[in-house]
């Protein structure tokens, strides 16, 4: 027995159920198949978890120095297990919501393992899907379309193996029931801030290992220089220019060791847990990808820019395409997916004007090219830059480190890049974002009236640093 629909979604994670829903906004027939949990990585094992332990973390630093903000709150203390359950309780409610979305849009949701098929008995041509069951049933979909968004998982380092107890992923930090006494992350990327940044604001000793010459590595220089400044400052190890040796890894009592190349010389560390953060893969294995014509470079699966394969009925989004693997991208990349899918012609997307976050404390945002690329790309280029202490409600905030950093194009005047580190910058950067999309220009930002006192107000000055006229510097 099969059952037909105008399109299948393998995976419900944020860019499969999202492109799901928007098919069926289109007069579409959908089905998702999701072996674990609708919501995927993002909502049970990334964004949203881990931003509600940093929010939890955040509030601890804020009362430990409410002395600073006239606030006596005596003796306060960390229940990490009560952490670990608003985090469930805020994932539950938001994996509740996405249910009801599914049955809103009258989407069949299939919880099983889905493969595409080749040309078989039900479809002349590849692209059927089975759906296995855990108890062995299986039952076959027939699309007429097929859209592949099955995500990805955790790398490690060759050699170096996840076992879950001393060596972790941030899969199983999410899940810890105490706080270790030192965390050794390997990796300084932005979810390697973002969790030395939880461990640390919880008491944790942490160091930082990184391979590349400096923490975050794919932001502007002065935002990464500015970032392992302010962690120094709260003594967070940072070692830069490392390579992790995996074969001399030694387990010791309640801790382990491990040696890193650096200038030429080994290095040792010792830390209770390793959290490895040095990327993600895409989940490719056993879907199927065999019996199509798709073809796979570097791990991730090849697309045009409407997001067909080489099978122009197959599609794929998110993790499994490579680019930027960020939840807010591969919901877009689905929509655009389904509307072609539907005859419509929707814009391409053009990568620079994808806003990108760091939430740690301080925050980093960006959204376009950085100084360095802009140079590298030919652009003659001015820059703006104010930072968050002259601005009073970052002051009123008593968080005031960082500073907002905007590069134009010297002929155009158009802005090409909004680059941001201090309070709250990942809620500020859709201004940049939206000043990308309209090419708006330092004058038009700086003529945009912010109100007084917030936190937007740097953006206008930092639009006015451009050309020397900024107000309060």
């Amino acid at each position: 027995m099969s059952n037909e629909y105008d399109v299948v979604v393998l995976g419900g994670g944020t860019g499969g159920y999202v492109a799901a829903i928007r098919a069926s906004q289109l007069g579409m027939k959908v089905a998702v198949v999701e072996k674990d949990k609708l919501g995927g990585t993002c909502l049970h094992r990334g964004c949203i978890p881990s931003k509600a332990l940093l929010r939890s973390a955040e509030v601890y630093h804020t009362l430990k120095n409410g002395a600073h903000y006239g606030v006596e709150a005596g003796d306060v203390g960390i229940n990490f297990l009560r952490m670990q359950e608003r985090k469930q309780e805020i994932v539950s409610q938001l994996h509740k919501g996405v249910q009801h979305l599914m049955k809103q849009g009258k989407i069949d949701v299939y919880e099983g393992t889905g493969r595409i098929m080749g040309p078989s008995i039900f479809s002349p041509q590849a692209g059927a899907i089975t759906v296995e069951y855990k108890n062995g049933e299986s039952e076959i979909l027939v699309p007429k379309f097929v859209l592949i968004a099955t995500g990805s998982r955790p790398r490690t380092l060759p050699g170096l193996t996840i076992d879950k107890e001393t060596v972790i992923t941030s899969d199983e930090a999410l899940e810890l029931t105490q706080l270790p006494k030192s965390v050794l992350i390997i990796g300084g990327g932005v979810i390697g801030i973002e969790w030395a940044s939880l461990f640390n604001d919880l008491g944790v000793d942490v160091e930082i290992v990184e391979y590349a010459d400096r923490i975050l590595p794919l932001e502007d220089e002065e935002i990464s220089k500015e970032m392992a400044r302010l962690l120094k400052k709260r003594k967070i190890k940072v070692h830069t220019g490392a390579k992790i040796l995996p074969e001399t890894l030694e387990h010791g009592d309640g801790s382990a060791i491990i040696k890193a190349e650096q200038n030429g010389k080994e290095v040792e560390y010792r830390a209770e847990k390793f959290l490895v953060s040095v990327g993600r893969q895409a989940n490719i294995e056993d879907i199927g990808l065999n019996n199509v014509e798709a073809d796979v470079e570097n791990g991730s699966i090849k697309v045009n820019e409407r997001f067909q394969t080489k099978e122009a009925h197959i599609y794929a989004i998110g993790d499994v395409i490579g680019g930027l693997q960020l939840a807010h991208v591969a919901s877009h990349e689905g929509i655009i997916a389904v509307e072609h899918m539907a005859g419509q012609h929707p814009h391409p997307i053009d990568y620079t004007m994808v806003p990108k976050c760091t939430y740690s404390r301080p925050e980093v945002a960006n959204v376009g090219l950085t100084e360095v690329e802009a140079k590298a790309q030919g652009y003659s280029v001015k820059t703006g830059k104010f930072n968050f202490r002259a601005i009073g409600k970052a002051l009123v905030y008593g968080e005031y480190d960082g500073f907002v950093k905007i590069v134009v194009d010297e002929k155009t005047d158009d802005v090409l890049g909004v680059h941001m580190i201090g309070p709250h910058v990942t809620d500020l950067i859709a201004e940049g974002a939206l000043a990308r999309v309209l090419d708006a220009t330092p004058w038009e930002i700086a003529h945009t009236i912010h109100p007084h006192p917030t936190l937007s107000e740097i953006m206008g000055e930092a639009a006015l640093a451009v050309d020397g006229k900024a107000i309060h510097s």
